[in-house]
């Protein structure tokens, strides 16, 4: 997740010295930024997903098996 961050952050200010002189520079910076939030929100909200997987099988909800079957697929929808 850090490497992500990392990544959008490089991405994001270069895009930002560079495009902020034009008109189009500064419509792109708009549609990093918001790509940038979208993809903040999506992870947060499979990282919630993950907590309440772990909640429920540690409050005995569901058996290893479904546990297990549950991370899989919250990695599989990961972007990172």
């Amino acid at each position: 997740m850090k490497k992500a961050l990392v990544i959008l952050s490089c991405l994001f200010f270069s895009v930002a010295l560079a495009g902020c002189s034009s008109h189009w520079g500064s419509a792109g910076l708009g549609a990093v930024g918001g790509a940038a939030a979208g993809v903040g929100t999506y992870e947060y909200n499979l990282k919630r997903q993950k907590d309440k997987i772990e909640e429920d099988y540690k409050s005995g909800k569901i058996d290893k098996r479904e546990y297990e079957i549950r991370l899989d697929q919250n990695k599989k929808d990961s972007m990172f």
